[in-house]
């Protein structure tokens, strides 16, 4: 390659916020004076809070995506079909030499789908990850980006166990480790101590008086939050756990807002 020719792209996707504490350190990785690769950051806009992003992005060391497809939300389908339909001119005007996604969002599978009809080698990072239950869209989004990439970073061995039960060459699979792991060192220095994310939050003094006894929890997925008796049960459940253990419930807007609905 002379000094005339550009190196290679590699297009790296994102689509919803926990990717890119998933790509940093890939990305880190790829523009370094020395990799001999190019990269560019796409943003599907999957997820779309402006000022959450820009805080994102100056706690995770990365700068803004190259390419923003602002897809906003809507159904799977419209979703999915809105980011193919941006994402292919993307495609044919950089000709990447190969696009990486992460995760299981409908960011993943739709570019996925565009580049590999395009011929475009896909690499899936955290592939092989299953919870087998296809009524979640994450796991028909795992399964189908996996049978159409070519190349398959996994974080645990048992993934590569499970791509090989679907028929998957093992040539193609790559046990690398989990990425997120690279992200908790690199900010590790910047943590706050518990007992003090507790008082500025206005916590009980019961939380900070032992900052290792505690429970943190999320609770957001449709199938959780969605069903009257399913969430009434699971917050039940929880006021049975916080009898033992203090637990810190950051409400997703979702989850308040079919708490109040029931």
């Amino acid at each position: 390659m002379t000094s005339d020719t550009p190196l290679p792209l590699i297009l790296c996707v994102v689509g919803a916020r926990p990717n890119f504490m998933k790509i940093a350190p890939i990305l880190s990785a790829l523009r370094a004076e020395h990799s001999g690769l190019r990269a560019q950051l796409v943003h599907t806009g999957q997820h779309y809070d402006e000022a959450m992003y820009q805080q994102l992005f100056s706690d995770l060391g990365i700068p803004p995506p190259d390419i923003d497809l602002e897809v906003g939300s809507g159904t799977h389908a419209v979703q999915t079909a809105r980011i193919m339909e941006r994402f292919e001119p993307i495609l044919d005007a950089s000709k990447p030499s190969a696009i990486l996604v992460v995760g299981d969002v409908n960011s993943t599978i739709a570019c996925a789908l565009v580049a590999v009809k395009k011929q475009i080698p896909v690499i899936h990072v955290e592939a092989g990850l299953r919870s087998f239950d296809r009524a979640m869209p994450e796991e028909i989004n795992r399964i189908l980006t996996d049978q159409i990439s070519d190349f398959l970073f996994t974080t645990e061995l048992q993934a590569k166990d499970n791509l090989i039960r679907e028929g998957i060459d093992g040539e193609k699979i790559h046990f690398v480790g989990n990425v997120m792991i690279d992200t908790l060192h690199q900010n590790l220095s910047r943590a706050i101590p518990a007992a003090t994310t507790f008082s500025r939050n206005g916590l009980p003094a019961v939380f900070s008086g032992n900052p290792q006894s505690f429970g943190v929890l999320t609770l957001h997925r449709p199938s959780n939050v969605d069903d009257p008796a399913i969430l009434r049960n699971l917050l039940e459940t929880l006021e049975e756990v916080s009898r033992q253990i203090p637990l810190a419930f950051p409400l997703h807007p979702r989850t308040r807002q079919k708490i109040h609905e029931f």
